[in-house]
């Protein structure tokens, strides 16, 4: 997951620090970062969803069921890459404007967002593959995957940006042309003898049960994403309104930054989450107990890292994207102020995703929007309202720490009713 970040992160830093581009090239990405988000929101929705099936599945012993959930899971990340890739294209103008993307920043979105959107079957197919290759037994599949089409991703866009000045569109192949090899190094994996668990035609053709064990099972997932995306639209409108385009940009140098650590835990989850899963099912509770301590420690530790670099370092992480002076003095404030709490961000991630791991979707869709959709946006509307951008910025680490709260209280009532004590 910290590789997929990559994906995103290298094409600012190339934006960025482009002569022609710049910041209203940092901008334009931002805008187009919700777009993205959806697709992602849909492609872990079958991706965690049929992977949680597939391995409670397999502790149980039911192989059958197990091959069914690979064979839909693929059909419908196909399905949602081509729906998304159509209407996409069709609504791309509309869409750019109403996520607030400015004559200055438009031309820039659409040339960048315009390819993207063609590689959606690539990256929705990878990322559900993803899951399921570590549900195998196997997440080295799923880590070189990554590795291969994030590789790809930076030589190309040093030659399609700098070498060649495509520009935004230059970014966007780059992506995209990753993505499409992660893609093959998966359907590789499945399709041939390394795989436990074996792709095959007839197990694509969807069927109702699975389809709705898959979709019911990674409606967090798919929440957690949209709430992101629901997020940005919200944050991107008060930033225009009190910051213009520069306060957009700095906002995007910060996510993608946030977004290093933030991966890192979401890889820790999908690793706890076949383990958690699967010894559920095996009805083996000391290693559910065990998996959860360790998850909270190491998510813990991961954030509290990434709090500690952004306080102490924000001038070297600002400029890593950008070097305009009034990106640079915005930002080293900004940042600051955005990951106050971040230590309690990854604690917080691991406890929420205990609850969709062991089946209880609705709760575990509960707490994963808390951080980002209950508790942020009335807070960026309201602190905006008094404080101008500074108090979207101030709302960030105070939804964090209620959001922290929270999870805390269900996670100790689930210990004292269930027999997983922490």
């Amino acid at each position: 997951m910290l590789v997929n970040a990559i994906y995103n992160i290298v094409d600012r830093i190339f934006i960025g620090n482009d002569p022609v581009l710049g910041s209203l090239g940092l901008a334009a990405v931002s805008i187009t970062y919700p777009v993205t988000l959806v697709l992602l929101a849909f492609a872990l929705m079958v991706g965690v969803g049929g992977s949680t099936r597939f391995s409670i599945s397999l502790g149980r012993k039911e192989t059958e069921k197990a091959k069914f959930f690979l064979g839909n899971g693929v059909t419908l990340a196909i399905l949602a890459g081509l729906l998304f890739m159509i209407l996409g294209n069709i609504f791309i103008e509309p869409i750019l404007r109403l996520l607030g993307a400015s004559t200055a920043v438009l031309p820039y979105a659409k040339d960048y967002l315009s390819v993207i959107l063609y590689g959606a079957v690539f990256q929705s197919v990878a990322m559900a593959l993803n899951n399921f290759s570590r549900a195998d037994g196997n997440p080295r599949v799923s880590m070189v995957s990554m590795m291969i089409g994030a590789g790809f991703n930076i030589v190309f866009d040093y030659i399609f940006i700098v070498q060649l000045g495509w520009g935004m569109k230059g970014a966007a192949y780059a992506t995209i042309g990753g993505q499409f090899l992660s893609m093959i190094w998966q359907l590789t994996y499945f399709l041939g003898p390394r795989a436990n668990i074996k792709l095959v035609f007839q197990n694509m053709k969807l069927k109702v049960a699975y389809v709705k064990d898959i979709l019911t099972t990674g409606i967090p997932a798919f929440l957690l994403q949209i709430a992101n995306s629901v997020l940005n639209i919200v944050i991107n409108a008060s930033l225009v309104t009190y910051g213009g385009d520069i306060a957009i940009s700095v906002a995007g140098i910060i996510t993608s930054a946030t977004t290093i650590i933030i991966m890192m835990v979401s890889g820790l989850v999908q690793g706890l989450q076949p383990i958690i899963s699967y010894n559920t099912g095996a009805d083996r509770t000391d290693r559910v107990k065990q998996a959860l301590k360790i998850g909270s420690i190491v998510g813990g530790i991961i954030s509290t890292t990434g709090f500690l670099v952004f306080q102490l370092f924000p001038d070297f992480v600002i400029t890593l994207f950008n070097q305009e002076p009034a990106v640079v003095s915005l930002g080293v404030e900004a940042i600051r102020i955005w990951t106050v709490a971040f230590p309690l961000v990854g604690i917080q991630i691991v406890w929420a995703s205990y609850f969709q791991a062991v089946g209880k979707v609705q709760l575990a869709s509960f707490l994963n929007l808390a951080r980002q959709i209950i508790f942020l946006i009335p807070l960026v509307l309201l602190l905006s309202s008094v404080f101008g951008l500074y108090g979207i910025y101030t709302a960030v680490p105070i939804a964090e720490a209620l959001a922290f709260v929270v999870t805390f209280i269900f996670l100790k009532s689930q210990f004292k009713t269930t027999q997983h004590p922490l």
